[in-house]
């Protein structure tokens, strides 16, 4: 066997070795960022079973509020029958609006808040939306390492072969970026 033929098959081994790897880098990330989704899945399946709960216990003390319950629970019944993920990120924005308006009915009438059953159930709610916050971070990171990896040279060369693209993050919609930007209005 010559030397040139040894050299290019040395050369082309070293070449399928570098576009295995850079493959299942991709692959790796990809798998990485569908694990996270999961794991906000797990937390919004929590979430979605503890709402009926609290929108019973707060019926029972709040009849007058029974729009934004109902608001609750058709968010609620919306991200459930969501599909994808893009659909789940908007039917989950939609039920952390209805929420955060039941948080205020419930600070604006503290008789509810006097009851202990609500106190655990909100409690509960918090724990979840934190666990929930938390899961949204690993996702957006796991998000964030696969469009670099995409984006970057050398895989860049491969990802559009292999069928990889940037993904889009869990991000606050735009209509209510005005609102979160806003300092929370405290009164006695």
């Amino acid at each position: 066997m010559s030397t040139g033929l040894i050299v290019a098959i040395a050369v082309v081994a070293v070449i399928v070795i570098w576009v295995i790897s850079i493959y299942n880098g991709l692959v790796n990330r990809r798998n990485n960022r569908e694990n996270a989704f999961a794991n906000i899945d797990v937390q919004l399946k929590q979430r979605y079973d503890l709402i009926p709960q609290l929108v019973a216990t707060v019926k029972g003390y709040a009849s007058h509020e029974k729009e934004l319950l109902e608001k609750v629970t058709a968010a609620r019944a919306a991200a459930m029958n969501a599909g994808s993920i893009n659909d789940k990120i908007q039917a989950d924005n939609a039920l952390s609006n209805a929420l955060t308006g039941l948080k205020v009915a419930v600070e604006a009438y503290p008789d509810l808040k006097a009851n202990a059953n609500f106190m655990q159930l909100q409690g509960e709610i918090s724990d979840i939306e934190n666990k929930l916050a938390a899961t949204r971070r690993f996702f957006n990171s796991a998000t964030r390492e696969l469009n670099t990896s995409v984006q970057s040279f050398p895989a860049n060369l491969l990802a559009g072969a292999f069928g990889f693209h940037t993904e889009p993050m869990f991000e606050i919609p735009t209509e209510q970026r005005a609102v979160m930007d806003k300092a929370p209005e405290i009164s006695f």
